[in-house]
């Protein structure tokens, strides 16, 4: 029997954790698709976020920002009409803005990598459970996060947002320790 964290008990969420949730993640590309569903996933549960996961890619071209950025208006609106995006015209105005956020980073010679992983001193931090206060909404690191991506004209990037996008994009191992990937995921002497 596999023991994961308790989140990941449905069936729909078990791929996600076991192969996805707390990897590091590095690309560019990659970390603005976490960047968008974590936006999108404010104030909902992750599983109606992850249902969307293909209809999101579908919609805005798999993440490229240079396609994305360029979405109009009326492109904000019809997406506000399909049932496989959150229909939230902030949130889906929110990663066109994002997308031209992050050509504007590009164009500046830095990477949203670089910037996100700094957070965190370019290594996973490793959660410390024994305190036995369960996992934090947000922390000092994901507030900071939010202000300076804010700073870079990113939206929907709030300390919680952020914090969720850290766990997910593995700047964080959140995994329960009794969870067969929190040993895998563990950063290097902390294990």
């Amino acid at each position: 029997m596999v023991t994961r964290c308790a989140w990941a008990e449905h069936e729909e969420l078990r791929d996600y954790h076991d192969l996805e949730w707390g990897v590091p993640e590095h690309d560019d590309h990659r970390l603005f698709e976490l960047l968008t569903l974590e936006g999108a996933q404010a104030g909902l549960s992750w599983l109606i976020v992850l249902r969307r996961r293909a209809g999101y890619r579908a919609a805005f071209a798999d993440f490229d920002p240079s396609v994305v950025a360029r979405y109009t208006p009326s492109d904000v609106e019809r997406l506000a009409t399909e049932a496989d995006v959150v229909r939230h015209r902030g949130k889906i105005g929110s990663t066109v803005s994002n997308a031209g956020a992050l050509l504007d980073l590009h164009a500046a010679g830095d990477r949203l990598d670089t910037l996100l992983w700094s957070f965190v001193g370019g290594r996973p931090r490793q959660h410390d459970w024994s305190a036995g206060e369960g996992l934090p909404a947000s922390t000092p690191e994901s507030a900071a996060m939010s202000k300076e991506l804010k700073r870079r004209g990113f939206r929907f990037v709030g300390p919680t947002t952020c914090y969720a996008l850290m766990q997910a994009a593995g700047l964080v191992n959140d995994h329960h320790p009794t969870c067969f990937r929190a040993a895998e995921l563990a950063p290097r002497g902390t294990a």
